[in-house]
């Protein structure tokens, strides 16, 4: 049965705006605008543009309550779910939202955008290993395996970095310092993901709801803390690019944001395509179905990869890029296989064996990590920001 309109549009706006969302923060930091102190430098403001992602996912709150309401006023019925939890449970999912955006828009200042998104896919491995941990969840043989390739994958983009960084060959130990932060903060998204599994699924929120009230909390969370950052002086380093070495300076940032068109279309673009990149991934987990919902964001990495390409922001060496494309390939098998996507099916088909039956060489327990349903979270933010 072939695709609806309907899903082809949300397929499409999923991965444009998931795209759009990497390549717009990656611009604003390539960016060259005059700061407070008269002089031009490149945009270095990863805190403000976390804020201005959670802007974005609180915009997903407003749009659930307008059609909560809209729905109640033509009378039509708009499942919202028991609505009896206290939407404080939403705030650790937050700081850690919070953290590990902040740490990911520290990272990508320093390295590509094509490994950025790559090396995000780190995410599974720690989200595997934390549900073992505080689910009590029992990882089957293949999917260690999948995790495995994952890691090779990983590997294989660091090092594409490490030894080719093309125009910032000078600076290995920055690109290093930014793969290295984008992985570390992947432990905290995947401390959200079990977190919102064990705490959040079992109230059945809407899951518009629920990233809107994400959004909230960081938006309130980390916009107050904008105000002590800018009294916290770390130097002048990779880490800060501010004159006066502030850990975050707001004030520059507004002014660097006046002073140029394209830091303001490219922070615009980051709120804006954040909110429909949400709306479309819930949709799609909705409308088809989580796997489809993964295998469109790795087009969205093919995307920000070859637009990388195509425009300078990574220099095009085929050593560096034939590395690069098999940590790809690896990343994409090895997310096929820990999802039980096409490869595992198909090993099962050739020898005959039927998905009702058990197969212990592949299986190994007859427990495991569960595969996509409706239980599973829908609104996972830190991953797919």
């Amino acid at each position: 049965m072939g695709w609806t309109t309907k899903q082809l549009s949300l397929a499409l706006m999923m991965v444009v705006t998931g795209s759009i969302n990497t390549l717009s923060t990656k611009w604003a930091d390539r960016t060259l605008s005059k700061g407070i102190d008269g002089t031009v430098r490149h945009f270095n403001h990863p805190f403000l543009q976390a804020v201005g992602m959670f802007l974005g996912e609180m915009s997903c709150l407003a749009v659930f309550y307008i059609i909560f309401f809209w729905k109640r006023h033509k009378g039509e019925e708009f499942d919202v779910g028991p609505q009896t939890y206290n939407p404080l449970i939403f705030l650790p999912a937050a700081i850690c939202d919070m953290t590990g955006t902040s740490i990911m828009y520290l990272g990508l200042n320093l390295t590509f955008a094509s490994s950025f998104q790559m090396l995000r896919g780190a995410v599974m491995i720690f989200t595997a290993l934390l549900s073992v941990a505080f689910l009590g969840r029992v990882i089957k043989r293949f999917m260690w395996f999948g995790m495995m390739v994952v890691l090779v994958g990983l590997v294989l983009v660091g090092l594409s970095d490490t030894l080719f960084g093309g125009e910032n060959k000078n600076d290995i130990n920055g690109i290093i310092s930014g793969d290295l932060l984008i992985v570390m903060a992947q432990i905290i998204a995947a401390t959200q993901m079990v977190y919102e599994e064990k705490f959040i699924n079992k109230h059945n929120v809407p899951a518009l709801q629920a990233v809107g009230f994400e959004g909230l909390f960081g938006f309130l969370v980390l916009g107050t803390l904008l105000v002590p950052m800018y009294f916290i002086r770390v130097g002048h380093g990779k880490f800060s690019g501010d004159p006066e070495g502030r850990l975050e300076n707001s004030l520059d940032a507004f002014v660097q944001l006046s002073n140029s068109w394209q830091i303001a279309l490219a922070t615009f673009g980051n709120i804006v395509s954040i909110a429909f990149f949400n709306f479309a991934g819930i949709s799609i987990t909705k409308e088809i179905s989580a796997t489809t919902r993964m295998v469109l964001d790795s087009c969205r990495t093919l995307v920000i990869w070859m637009f990388a390409l195509a425009v300078g922001w990574q220099a095009f060496i085929p050593l560096a890029f034939g590395i690069q494309a098999i940590g790809f390939v690896f990343l994409i098998i090895g997310m096929c296989i820990y999802n039980n996507i096409i490869i595992v099916p198909l090993i099962n088909k050739c020898r005959g064996i039927t998905p009702e039956e058990k197969e212990p060489l592949l299986s190994g327990d007859d427990t495991g990590i569960q595969e996509e349903s409706s239980n599973k979270p829908m609104y996972q933010t830190a991953q797919n920001a």
